[in-house]
This record gives C-alpha cells, structure tokens and sequence, in this order.
C-alpha cells in the first residue's frame, strides 16, 4: 500500500496542509474514542479486580500475585500464533470480537457476586481470558493502524493514541478509586463490561473498507511465525527497537515493583503519597505523547529516541536515592522525565515499526514485539524479588538506573540514529 491522505476520497485533489490532522478521518475518530472508553474502562478494573479479590473473596497476597501473573500470561503463551493469525484475516472484526467476549467475561464477575458465587477461580478464568482477547485486540488494532490512516501519518496516530492511553490512565485509576467508595468493588467492574460494548458499538461504525490480506493456504502457522521472528530480528531498525524497548521496560518493572516497596517500608510514606508519586508517572507520558511530534521534527525522528535516552541517563540516580525530604522531591521529578521518555518512545518507536513493516507481516511484527516487551515486563518483576531477597530494595534500584542509563546505546548503534523520517516498507534493510 502507498503512503496516503486517508481523509480524502479516491479523485479529489489532496490536501495542500503538510500536516493534515488524522483526527479529519472519521473512522480514525471512532477508533480514538473506542479505545479511550476501553481504555478507561480497563483501568478501572485493574484496581477493581485485585480489590474484588481481598475484600469480597478474602484472599492472600498469593493469590493476588496470581492474579497479576495471569492477566498478562496470554502475551507470552499466545502471542506469537495470535499475530501470525491476525495477519490472515480482517482485523476490525477481530478487535470487536474482543471486546464482545471481554464484555462478558469482566460482565460475568458483579452477576455472580451478586448471586453469590464468586470465587477467585472465577477471578483467575476471567483476568486469563481477558487477557487473551486483550492480545488480538492490541495486535489487530496496532496492525490496522497503517491502512486506517495512512503510513504518513502514523506519527500523528500514534501520538494521538498514547495520550489518550496516558489520560485514561490518570483519570480512570481516580474514577475507580471514587467508584469504589461509592459503590463496591465488584460493582465498579460493570463500568470495564459496559466500556467494552461501548468500544466494540463504536468500532462497527467505522465504514472505511478494509480489503481481505493476501494469504497462501499451503503455508503452515509455525512457518509463518518463524518469518515474523526473522524479520524482527533481521532488520536493523526492529531489532534495535526491540532492544532498546525490552531494556526500558525491564529497568522500569524494576522501579516500580521495589519503589512501592522503598516507600511504604523503609521511608513510612502514605498510600496517598505513594499514589501521587506514580500518578507523576502517567502525567510524565502524556507530556511525551504530545511533545513527541514536535521534537521529531525539530530533531529528527530517529536522533530523538537516543538523544533522551542520553538525557534521561542520570535520573535514574535520584531514584536510586529517593528519601525523605528533598530527596522524595528530585526523586519525583525524575520519575515524570523517565516517564516522559517512555510517552516519546511510545509514539515514535511504534510508528518506526509500523512504517517499515510490509502490511502483510504487521500481525506478526506487532505480536513478536509484545511478546519480548511483556516478557521483559514479567522478567523485571522476578529480578526485582530475586534481587530484593538476596540483597536490598536499594540494590535493585541501582541495577534499575544502570539499565535506564543504557537503554539509548541500541538505537545509537542502529541505522535509526541518524534517520530523521519515517521510512517505508523494506527500508533500511
């Protein structure tokens, strides 16, 4: 496919605005506003699940640890097939798919506690299955993008979809918190099940065509996923992307398993303290999310992504060195940079993936991708007990800034340092 101006038909003359926004697309509107009712939803549940589970089921702290490990479980076991599928078939009627059967799953846990039946295997069933149907959706919504708004404007797309994800971030995590008090926990669920219908409603209104993938039928799944990982890990612009994001995720999975930690034991800090530290967190990415853009072109889209990994390099120190007093201070403000970073990141190394990956092996790409970044994810977290255990909070901190210091040197030594646009399909092979 070309690079194109979606918001203007077949026959019309383009537009002369250099930038034209994606939001003049209609079904791209739709699928901003299904994905930040989802979204919102979604955050809602992730304090409302855990909460379900030691209020109204009494449970131990295993077994809400369980509950943690099985809501993202499906990106390791499944997301590599999943991505090769999704690249035979239409996405959107897998992404509404999705969000039916998560309607109904999360839908499932306020009847049967109302009946009184809930249990924490019910928990444990729908936290996995959701989780499942949260990897097609995440790989068909990221592998349509492409064809919705046209690969010049992915920048644009991406930067409007992660600050819709950082603002759902802030705002639902405070909805759920009211809704609880309100409410119940299990109660506030309903408010993730609702948002699920609402999103799939609003993806049926997208009326854009979307063409059938070319597929070859004596080819098998496990030889399509081997293409996926080879083109992943042989093309210098993925494979440094890869890298740098599985570093980043890592080093951050790190800060936020042991800070918590640091602050509620050690330094004797509030729930309220400690919730405003990390709400500093979403606040840091939404900032990047909107600035990503405007530094890409003033910079260079490519020196950009190594350029803050540089910058950002010392702060992880002053997280390392969180205290009370002043210390608490700088440790804050390091932690909105770090974040801020991570916004940037999400916009611009997520439309480097898309922009040189051929429409046929996007699934595949964007599945491979969040196999390794949600792997990474799931490694910091045993790292940080492992290290915890054997040696402190602090010395898990301090491994966490020596990888934050790092995570610019993959995207330096890539052909991406010095690209300053988004490149097409092949390029820079």
């Amino acid at each position: 496919m070309t690079s194109t101006d979606l918001a203007h038909g077949p026959g019309t003359a383009p537009t002369l605005d250099p930038h034209p926004s994606a939001l003049r697309n209609p079904g791209f509107r739709l699928l901003v506003g299904a994905t930040a009712v989802s979204k919102l939803g979604t955050a809602v549940s992730s304090l409302a699940i855990p909460l379900t589970a030691v209020m109204a089921l009494h449970s131990s702290a295993g077994q809400v640890g369980i509950l943690a490990t099985l809501s993202t479980l499906a990106f390791l076991l499944i997301g590599l097939p999943a991505g090769a599928w999704v690249d035979r078939i239409r996405k959107r009627p897998v992404m509404i798919a999705a969000d039916l059967f998560r309607a109904v799953l999360f839908g499932s846990v306020p009847a049967a506690w109302l009946l009184g039946c809930l249990t924490i295997q019910q928990l444990y069933l729908v936290v996995l299955l959701a989780g499942a149907a949260t990897v097609f959706f995440d790989v068909a919504t990221l592998s349509q993008l492409p064809e919705l708004v046209g690969r010049d404007q992915l920048t644009q797309a991406n930067a409007h979809l992660v600050t819709v994800d950082a603002l759902t971030q802030i705002g639902g995590r405070s909805a759920g918190g009211f809704l609880m008090a309100l409410l119940s926990a299990p109660a506030a669920i309903v408010v993730d099940a609702v948002s699920y219908l609402w999103s799939a409603a609003l993806l049926r209104r997208i009326r854009q065509a979307e063409p059938r993938p070319q597929h070859r039928h004596d080819t098998r799944l496990s030889g399509e996923i081997r293409e996926g990982l080879r083109f992943v890990f042989g093309h210098p612009t993925l494979r440094a992307v890869a890298l740098a994001g599985a570093c980043t995720n890592l080093s951050i999975q790190l800060c936020q398993t042991m800070l918590p930690v640091l602050f509620a034991r050690a330094l004797g800090l509030s729930d309220g303290v400690i919730g405003l530290f990390f709400a500093v967190g979403g606040l840091g990415v939404f900032i990047g999310s909107v600035s990503a853009r405007w530094l890409a072109r003033r910079l260079g889209a490519g020196r950009v992504l190594w350029l803050m990994g540089l910058a950002v390099a010392p702060f992880g120190v002053l997280l390392a060195l969180a205290d009370r007093g002043p210390a608490l201070w700088l440790a804050a403000a390091a932690w909105l940079i770090t974040t801020c970073k991570v916004g940037i990141d999400n916009v611009i190394k997520v439309s480097f993936r898309q922009s040189v990956t051929p429409d046929h092996l996007l699934g595949r790409m964007n599945a491979t991708m969040r196999v390794l970044l949600t792997g990474s994810l799931a490694l910091g977290g045993a790292l940080a007990g492992l290290l915890g255990e054997l040696a402190s909070v602090r010395t898990v901190l301090w491994v966490a800034a020596a990888g934050l210091a790092t995570v610019w040197v993959p995207v330096f030594f890539s052909p991406l340092r010095t690209q300053r646009e988004l490149p097409g399909p092949g390029a820079l092979r």
